[in-house]
């Protein structure tokens, strides 16, 4: 039923300024609007609405996530950037913080302004 409709990706911010220059100007995604209840930009082809609320309380699990061709590079360009990735303790990340899960994938995880978690993911044969 909805396998061929467009998805739209949310995320909250309780600092609007800051989530636009770090999702536009940081990230590179494009900006289409920004009205009172949401800035929204465009991830190829996907909508992201990042909300525009009060308070956030980010959960502590990933709540948007990229797929990319070379996560080494994504990696190293966001963190020339300003952009700090997480490591966990109970994962075995490398040098740049990357993790290689069991299927292959390689993950790397980081926060927006507001404390949510992303990530980046390069699947096997990428």
């Amino acid at each position: 039923m909805l396998g061929s409709a467009q998805l739209t990706a949310f995320v909250a911010t309780a600092h609007a300024t800051r989530a636009k220059e770090f999702y536009g100007g940081t990230l590179g995604l494009t900006l289409l609007t920004d009205d009172e209840f949401a800035l929204a930009f465009d991830s190829n082809g996907t909508q992201l609405r990042v909300q525009k609320v009060e308070r956030v309380e980010p959960p502590p699990f990933t709540v948007l996530g990229w797929q990319v061709p070379n996560i080494r590079a994504t990696v190293t360009d966001l963190a020339q950037r300003g952009v700090a990735f997480d490591r966990f303790p109970f994962l075995q990340q490398d040098d740049l913080g990357i993790w290689a899960a069991p299927s292959g994938t390689k993950v790397a995880w980081f926060k927006d302004p507001d404390g949510n978690l992303l990530s980046l993911a390069q699947s096997p044969g990428s």
